[in-house]
């Protein structure tokens, strides 16, 4: 047998509360850490929570621990090739920037992974930290980094948009979240602050069907559009409610003044939870009429998919890579189309023929995407970016 490559990966996104990129390294350093022909280390540019790696990180990945700055390392990183990774991981092989970010290496290939381009379409609805990436991943490239992509639609626009070569993009497909293995019971309150209900209440009486809706509330996912569906479908729908849980981002506004735009019929049925806890983000999940993702630019999309596990229909818009993950498993409709939201909305909801056969879809669909098919799609990334390394 082969020696195992010898991967360190950021695992950064793990020290906070996991957004989809702290989903992504949470998955693939488990997968990642199951196979033999793999030395898996992780790290985090981080100076006081270093220590924290230890109890996030899976069995079978070393912990790197020595002090690594964000700041002074992100400003040096973003002129300069110094200091090298192996400063602080050691010998190594192959370096994963698993967020926009691969750190430079001396003699380690490097692997940047690019989520989407959100920030090159829409640069307006995007907080200004995020607008630098672009330029890192093209400062990354032209100093021989390899891109992994969420998805093919993805690894296109970084061809097409940043001009990466071909042969250094590689699509390799997530898996899908891991549910909690202790859910909230049903009838357990759900924490919030909806409209009208005051803050810690359950959900109400009444409220035994409806619309689900989760993530963290900012511009890119459209909840307005959403808002304005269900005053829509609210006429028609009398027993359905929305049901809106993640906590708040940034560029809220919007959001707020599309809530307080909603008919009387409409607000009296609308539930803001805020954040919600994996178990009760499962409880969530598990009792919802439809879910709704209403997106206007995905890289890849874990909530159609979650919701897909759970046995919930899926009503969603075709927006970037959604169409790709989804497949025929959820009823798609055009960004912004606020119409034809309500409608697919109120189709599904009001269907159970409909529901039973996007339920069914979302079964067979959710199988094509494994952590374990993640991992092998990276190690063969990592061995071609290594041997291109090699070769130069």
């Amino acid at each position: 047998m082969s020696t195992p490559l010898r991967v360190a990966l950021d695992a950064t996104p793990l020290l906070g509360p996991l957004t989809g990129v702290g989903e992504f390294c949470s998955g693939t350093l488990e997968a990642l850490s199951r196979r033999p022909d793999l030395a898996v280390s992780a790290f985090a540019v981080s100076w006081r929570q270093r220590h924290r790696m230890d109890g996030l990180i899976p069995p079978g990945v070393r912990a790197v621990t020595r002090a690594m700055p964000a700041r002074p390392l992100h400003r040096a990183w973003s002129r300069s090739s110094h200091p090298a990774i192996e400063l602080f991981t050691g010998p190594i092989d192959v370096v994963h920037g698993t967020n926009y970010v691969v750190p430079p290496a001396r003699r380690a290939a490097r692997v940047v992974s690019v989520h989407d381009l959100y920030t090159v379409h829409f640069p307006h609805l995007c907080d200004p930290s995020t607008l630098i990436f672009p330029d890192l991943v093209r400062r990354a490239v032209s100093g021989g980094a390899w891109v992994h992509t969420d998805s093919h639609f993805v690894a296109r626009e970084v061809v097409e948009v940043l001009g990466v070569p071909a042969d250094r993009v590689r699509a390799v497909h997530l898996g899908i979240p891991r549910s909690p293995t202790a859910p909230v019971p049903a009838g357990a309150p759900v924490p919030g602050v909806p409209s009208p209900l005051p803050p810690g209440s359950p959900l109400p009486p009444g409220a035994e069907r409806y619309i689900l809706c989760l993530g963290t509330i900012e511009p890119r996912k459209d909840l307005p559009s959403l808002v304005a569906a269900f005053d829509h479908v609210a006429h028609q729908l009398d027993d359905l409610w929305l049901v809106v849980a993640g906590r708040d981002g940034w560029g809220t506004e919007r959001f707020e003044e599309a809530l307080a735009a909603l008919s009387p019929v409409a607000s009296r049925r609308v539930v803001r939870t805020g954040y919600v806890d994996a178990p009760r983000r499962a409880s969530l999940l598990a009792s919802a009429t439809v879910f709704a993702y209403p997106s206007l630019y995905e890289g890849f999309g874990f909530p159609p998919l979650e919701a897909m596990a759970a046995g919930i229909p899926v009503v969603a818009t075709r927006a970037g890579s959604v169409p790709e993950v989804c497949g025929d498993a959820a009823l798609l409709v055009e960004p912004g189309d606020v119409e034809a939201l309500a409608a697919a909305l109120c189709r599904v909801a009001g269907d159970p023929a409909a529901r039973g056969d996007l339920v069914e879809r979302g079964r067979v669909r959710r199988q094509a995407f494994s952590w374990e098919a993640c991992a092998a799609g990276l190690s063969e990334l990592y061995r071609d970016a290594c041997d291109a390394r090699l070769a130069s």
